[in-house]
């Protein structure tokens, strides 16, 4: 029986290449952000993501999907509660756990399960990209073509912390697939200034930005803040 480490490089490596997983696809052993969200507040985030899945869309790759590889003498579903907590802290929307034979699915946006499956069915990244863009809830669905699409596709600078990213990507998303209300509750230190220029800036690079208004509690948040505004927007902060 294989380990984990044999299972991914033996089972689970060749499986997701033949299904059209190419390596540029595909980041290995992701580190979490030093906070995660759990159901009692924010603690210290352990671990790694073993597979994070991309779409190569418009410019650079687009996270999708998280992969738990387990054990091969393991259930397929042993690591799907991770895999969900994984894809939470990647802002996407896919998890999938697997011993290298089987895999189990959750959608996170339907609720949907599936599962155990062979890793001969583990869908093709044109699925899950199609499944991505369809609609869900009241919100119609996500063309990566059309103009409330364009600001997810500006990159954001360099030096962003991985959960930066995976927070300003969440929020675009919603705002690309018609959503007009949305709340993005931050842990302390976790760059919420930052994020919120950095989503303005993805606007007005996109000529979407009319006007915004920042609302902070004490004088030393809003210098912070202006600053910051200042380096992208110059007067107009």
């Amino acid at each position: 029986m294989f380990n984990e480490a044999d299972t991914r490089a033996k089972l689970i490596d060749p499986a997701l290449r033949k299904r059209g997983w190419r390596e540029d696809l595909i980041r290995r052993e992701q580190t979490p952000g030093p906070f995660v969200r759990t159901e009692s507040g924010y603690q210290r985030g352990q671990g790694r993501t073993d597979y994070v899945l991309c779409l190569p869309l418009q410019q650079g790759m687009h996270p999708i999907a998280v992969v738990e590889a387990k054990a091969e003498d393991l259930a397929p579903n042993a690591g799907i509660e991770q895999a969900k907590r994984d894809a939470r802290l990647h802002s996407v929307q896919f998890a999938f756990a697997t011993n290298g034979h089987q895999f189990h699915e959750a959608d996170l946006r339907t609720n949907a399960t599936r599962g155990p499956l062979p890793m001969s069915d583990f869908p093709k990244w044109q699925t899950l990209r199609d499944r991505w863009q369809r609609p869900g809830g009241q919100n119609r669905g996500l063309d990566p073509r059309s103009d409330d699409a364009k600001p997810l596709w500006t990159e954001p600078r360099e030096g962003a912390r991985y959960y930066q990213r995976a927070a300003r990507r969440a929020v675009l998303e919603a705002i690309a697939r018609g959503e007009n209300r949305i709340l993005l509750p931050l842990a302390t230190g976790a760059g919420k200034t930052w994020i919120a220029v950095s989503i303005l800036r993805a606007m007005d690079m996109a000529g979407q930005l009319r006007r915004a208004l920042f609302l902070c509690d004490r004088d030393e948040l809003r210098n912070q803040a202006l600053g910051a505004l200042s380096a992208h927007f110059a007067a107009d902060a």
